[in-house]
């Protein structure tokens, strides 16, 4: 039986590792050893296949999920302390590649112990350090059949934990829209991510009105026209509205997991996130059977990936 949470999840690593090795590489030098497969060192010299803050945000949400049945912001949180503390959920007991705005969200948490409060409000708190681990929320809500109104409200909770600004909150709900046309709806992937994006939109042209907030993502309402963007117009830092542009962009334009995830990750900057935000959405549209084995089998830890993904498959359908 198909396991969603496999498909999503293991995208979502396996682009993360695809492009940490090259993060915070300049698209130029990325072109100069351009990335056409899973290798090691470079950024943090680390082995193949090693994985980020991206996949362990993500497994800590997961974890959560699979141990409450729920979304809990204190039990994510006290996940997400643990990362940070204690190097759980890591590839090698140690937390690295950490956030500014995470960081700080974690911190504050520490101390004050109010999940609804932890999270940064301000213009500056739009990094993409929410959307990056959004998925398994998403599937979540999914997966338990929520109206619009219940899964972006539970959608935006999840991601405020850590980047609360109205901008990053929509990014995140535009990214359960589209997952959930990857899952229920019909027609290619592009008429999916289409679909959703067009009922986010109407979802919150309704809600938000004239939010100018929402006007930043105003490339990605035809998806037809976006994906004649040159690749010269597509940014790939770490702005939360350029890394859904950009991993939307690598879907609409390629036809397979590989060359979808391999574009993501040469076009440089934030090539992790980028790759882990694109690979979510891959591997649920491709499925788990279309990632290259070869990168499969170089992820650390995919023996634990592969039962924390089966255990939430069971505890969700409960």
């Amino acid at each position: 039986m198909k396991n969603i949470w496999k498909d999503g999840v293991f995208g979502v690593v396996t682009g993360d590792a695809l492009g940490c090795p090259v993060q915070f590489e300049t698209r130029e030098e990325v072109a100069e050893h351009p990335v056409t497969g899973m290798r090691g060192y470079g950024t943090f010299e680390l082995p193949k296949g090693s994985w980020t803050d991206d996949s362990s945000l993500t497994l800590a949400l997961l974890d959560s999920i699979r141990e409450t049945g729920c979304l809990d912001p204190d039990h994510i949180m006290g996940n997400f302390v643990r990362w940070l503390d204690k190097g759980e959920f890591t590839p090698y007991g140690y937390a690295y590649d950490i956030g500014g705005g995470t960081m700080q969200a974690i911190e504050t948490y520490m101390h004050a112990h109010d999940a609804s409060r932890c999270g940064g409000r301000t213009e500056y708190d739009n990094g993409n350090g929410s959307l990056m681990r959004i998925l398994p929320a998403c599937l979540y809500c999914c997966v338990k059949g929520m109206e619009e109104d219940e899964a972006v409200q539970a959608i935006h909770t999840v991601g405020s934990l850590t980047h609360a600004h109205p901008r990053a909150n929509i990014a995140c709900g535009l990214y359960w829209f589209m997952i959930r046309e990857i899952l229920n709806g019909t027609g290619g992937l592009q008429e999916r991510l289409q679909a959703g994006l067009d009922k986010g939109f109407a979802y919150y042209d309704r809600t938000l009105g004239e939010d100018e907030n929402l006007g930043y993502y105003g490339r990605l309402r035809d998806l037809k026209q976006f994906a004649e963007t040159p690749e010269e117009e597509i940014r790939s830092g770490g702005y939360v509205v350029d890394t859904l542009e950009v991993a939307v962009w690598s879907l609409i334009t390629t036809g397979s997991f590989e060359t979808a995830l391999l574009k993501a990750v040469n076009l440089g900057h934030d090539t992790d996130t980028v790759g882990a935000i694109a690979g979510g959405l891959a591997g649920l549209y491709y499925g788990y059977e279309a990632i290259p084995p070869e990168w499969i089998s170089a992820l650390k830890k995919k023996e634990w990936i592969a039962e924390l993904c089966e255990a939430a498959d069971q505890v969700s359908q409960g």
